[in-house]
């Protein structure tokens, strides 16, 4: 009997493997095709199938599916990527599996073409303008009114995403979008958005269901790396209908009908305000969250949907979950992360994960790069797991020597009898 194999199209630093693992328990083979497989390090210590292919030649991936299924029954195709999630529907399309709509997807993830569909379906966004170079982004700002949010019109992970509050911060973030810093994955253009201001929301969807809504606070701006999420939300009833309904009208005006999809927003003087719609699940630690909160695993229930098996939505329980992001406040070289053990062995604590190894370079980019780990508590009450929480955090520290500046450099090239003691950044 042939063995059924699940497909996954490129994989991820935070959700890959638990899409491995979830197809796994479902009995599946999980392959991955990968234009490098060698980035997933959990491909190799879990010993798992992966082809070198190129993921962005569609004609390529078609190719080696059909190989595939010479040796295999292939369930389901699918991916944890973005980037390539619309690539994964238009394979489902060809082998007639279930999957999101190609050009749905593709419609989502290029920035501007979704703010124009929310905003003729009505759904309340912030202002926007797209630019193509240094003056398109002044006359946008301008129109807007400072301060304003540049980012990169196709992108994810809060890569090149920055608050300009000044005519300054303005030309240095454009400058270093349009100046060849900044890698972009198709022709350069900007966003110019309002920056909508208040509290941050996040609602998880499922086909045409509201799954759960989460909120969360940032790091030190004016970037917009994640410092703590929590599941639930604390909101009002009235609140809680009026982010589920507005989530709804961001599926219905998208085409996200079929399939995971992350809405986040910011509750303003005018109500809840849809900041972005993302046609995936989010990335980790946002499925273990919704899992311990709720019961519901996002990932499995997903690979459910894709190999056409009846999936389960139903609430099991009712707790709260919350994870704090470890960041790191300078750039410079880890010299050692210890205390984690320690953190996990805290009662109430679920997970603990780190990045990064010690002789690891730190070099922040004001993205969720900057991350280096996290932490995550569940409990039945808010007030106890943001004790156990704090608990844990506080067991862990690293130590970060700051990269050596010019002059250092070359005083080092140079004998010196009386060389400066090295200079340690510790986070206690």
């Amino acid at each position: 009997m042939e063995r059924r194999a699940l497909i996954m199209v490129e994989g991820t630093r935070s959700n890959g493997l638990p899409y491995i693992q979830a197809a796994q328990r479902l009995g599946l083979h999980p392959i991955t095709l990968s234009a490098d497989p060698a980035q997933y390090d959990y491909l190799a210590a879990e010993n798992i199938e992966a082809i070198r292919v190129d993921t962005d030649n569609l004609d390529a991936l078609i190719h080696e599916c059909s190989r595939l299924r010479e040796t295999y029954d292939i369930a389901g195709i699918t991916s944890a990527r973005e980037s390539v999630y619309a690539t994964a529907g238009k394979l489902c399309r060809y082998f007639d599996l279930p999957g999101p709509n190609p050009a749905s997807i593709e419609r989502c993830c290029n920035k501007f073409t979704q703010r124009q569909l929310l905003s003729e379906a009505g759904v309340p966004i912030p202002a926007f303008r797209v630019a193509a170079n240094v003056t398109d982004v002044k006359n946008s700002a301008a129109e807007i009114g400072l301060p304003v949010i540049l980012k990169p019109v196709v992108g994810i992970g809060s890569s090149g995403v920055r608050l300009c509050r000044t005519v300054e911060e303005l030309a240095e973030h454009t400058t270093y979008l349009l100046g060849g810093t900044h890698i972009w994955r198709s022709a350069p253009r900007i966003l110019v958005e309002e920056f909508a201001q208040g509290p941050y929301y996040s609602a998880d969807t499922m086909g045409n269901e509201v799954i759960a809504i989460g909120a969360a606070d940032f790091d030190r701006m004016p970037h917009f790396v994640f410092r703590e999420f929590t599941f639930p939300a604390p909101l009002t009833n009235d609140e809680h209908k009026r982010i589920a309904g507005l989530s709804l009208s961001c599926l219905q005006a998208l085409g996200l009908g079929w399939g995971p999809a992350n809405i986040e927003f910011r509750w303003t003087k005018r109500g809840p305000v849809v900041i972005e719609v993302n046609p995936r699940i989010p990335a980790a630690p946002t499925p273990k969250l919704v899992q311990l909160a709720c019961g519901i695993d996002l990932v499995t229930e997903h690979i459910k949907l894709v190999i056409g098996e009846e999936w389960g939505l139903r609430r099991r329980h009712s707790y709260t979950a919350a994870a704090r992001f470890l960041v790191p406040d300078r750039d410079g070289t880890l010299d050692w992360i210890d205390g984690h053990s320690r953190a996990a062995a805290v009662s109430g604590v679920a997970e603990v994960r780190l990045y990064v190894k010690p002789q690891t370079p730190i070099i922040r980019k004001g993205d969720d790069g900057d991350c280096i780990g996290y932490v995550i508590a569940s409990s039945p009450s808010s007030t106890r797991t943001e004790a156990i929480l704090q608990c844990a955090v506080d067991l862990i520290s690293w130590s970060i020597t700051p990269f050596p500046t010019l002059g250092e450099q070359e005083q080092s090239a140079t004998p010196n009898l009386y060389a400066p003691a090295e200079v340690a950044a510790d986070k206690r």
